[in-house]
């Protein structure tokens, strides 16, 4: 079991939980991102319902539906950004299906698994009396025809069929994550899932998967902390959080926590190779450093363009003049995916290190960090607009440098 967890202790941690009995009912699973937290939580589920060993290769029918991700017992929440994976596991099924490789069927599952960590987000347990339902509805009907075609069991389209089957798909999955998908956890899911929960299972174990459960407003974490008080016997509460410290403590309190470790450059160079079945052929250039700088070739800006508009809005901010805020949208596509505006925002954060140079320098940066951190929590928990959050960034920084003698420029001499 957890075979395809590469380079994480957690795995084994887990296995000797389950083996002994001694697996909670309520886990969180905290590490940086890309560090395999999902697709562990993913994995957990399977191996609960497995009617066998446990093992990646079970053919039982409960591992086959959760290898595919269609099954009825697993449901899965929270903010996310799957379009990046999405991309990168059509590349990697188009690619594998042109050289008729022996990892054809293999690439059919990763990708028909990237598309559906976003398609699970909208089970219609989750959106009952949500407006939103109605609407997304037709979306999520196109994208499941169009699976249909490449599920396993049926040939692969070839050539120009199969491309105009992954362009569907990605067109309808970039349009419900963009406009369905709330960037935090609402209330009404917590309580949808909670009644969800307490209905009785005839095949083994529920799981439920909160990804990034550090981002919910005050009310949805009130809401889940009343069900981890008091959780239903047959079902797992799987929460995944980068930021381990954004936790209320109370919720910490009632799980166990299983971290997850940055891997090393060599580690993440595998990982890409074994998941996406890329080399340095393929590429046609080196592996990259990281599984985050991977995705990130699949951002429809450039990263790189992306850090140098963060330099410029910073200088210009430094020099004394109002950043042309218009300009940086539009230079970075509406910050669409939000991703995007957190690279944005990290870079300012490397810009401005040289601050820390002089006390009063430090004590400017760590007000800068704090406001950086406040804007980008707008944008990704309360969906506020990137560029209205620019505005107010930008009266800020301007006030902190006003305030303290100019110190941007002068601790840049």
């Amino acid at each position: 079991m957890f075979e395809n967890v590469l380079f994480q202790s957690a795995s084994k941690l887990l296995s000797n939980d389950i083996a002994n009995g001694n697996l909670p009912g309520s886990v969180l699973f905290s590490g940086p991102y890309a560090s395999g937290k999902l697709s562990c939580a993913l994995e957990l589920a399977r191996v609960l319902s497995c009617q066998k060993c446990g093992s990646w290769q079970c053919k039982c029918p409960n591992c086959l539906q959760n290898k595919a991700l269609v099954s009825p017992n697993v449901l899965l929440v929270g903010s996310g950004n799957r379009t990046l994976e999405i991309r990168a596991a059509k590349d990697t099924l188009l690619y594998q299906n042109v050289n008729n490789s022996i990892h054809l069927d293999s690439a059919r599952y990763l990708y028909l698994r990237a598309v559906r960590k976003l398609t699970l987000r909208f089970s219609p347990v989750l959106w009952e009396g949500d407006d939103k339902l109605s609407k997304f509805s037709p979306l999520l009907q196109s994208i499941n025809e169009e699976l249909e075609k490449i599920n396993p069991g049926r040939i692969i389209p070839d050539g120009d069929e199969l491309q105009k089957i992954l362009d569907a798909v990605e067109k309808h999955c970039e349009k419900l994550e963009s406009t369905y998908l709330y960037d935090s956890l609402p209330v009404q899911q917590i309580r949808n899932f909670s009644t969800w929960a307490r209905l009785s299972s005839s095949n083994g174990k529920k799981v439920i998967v909160i990804e990034n459960a550090d981002c919910m407003a005050e009310s949805a974490r009130n809401a889940l902390l009343k069900i981890l008080e008091e959780p239903p016997e047959n079902t797992v509460f799987v929460l995944t959080t980068a930021n381990r410290g954004a936790m209320l403590p109370t919720i910490l309190s009632r799980v166990r926590t299983y971290t997850f470790f940055t891997r090393t450059k060599e580690q993440q160079q595998t990982v890409i190779s074994r998941l996406f079945y890329y080399s340095n052929a393929s590429l046609k250039t080196n592996l990259p450093d990281s599984i985050v700088a991977f995705l990130q070739n699949y951002l429809p800006v450039k990263p790189e363009l992306v850090k140098t508009q963060a330099k410029l809005y910073f200088d210009t901010i430094t020099g004394g003049h109002v950043p042309d805020i218009p300009a940086v949208m539009a230079e970075c596509r509406g910050f669409s995916p939000r991703i995007l505006f957190t690279l944005f925002l990290q870079e300012i954060v490397t810009v401005q290190s040289y601050l820390c140079r002089s006390p009063a320098g430090a004590e400017c940066s760590a007000k800068i960090v704090e406001k950086l951190r406040l804007a980008n929590n707008n944008v990704t928990v309360f969906n506020q607009n990137p560029a209205s959050a620019l505005e107010q960034l930008t009266r800020d920084f301007m006030q902190i440098n006003h305030l303290n003698g100019g110190v941007f420029r002068i601790g840049n001499e």
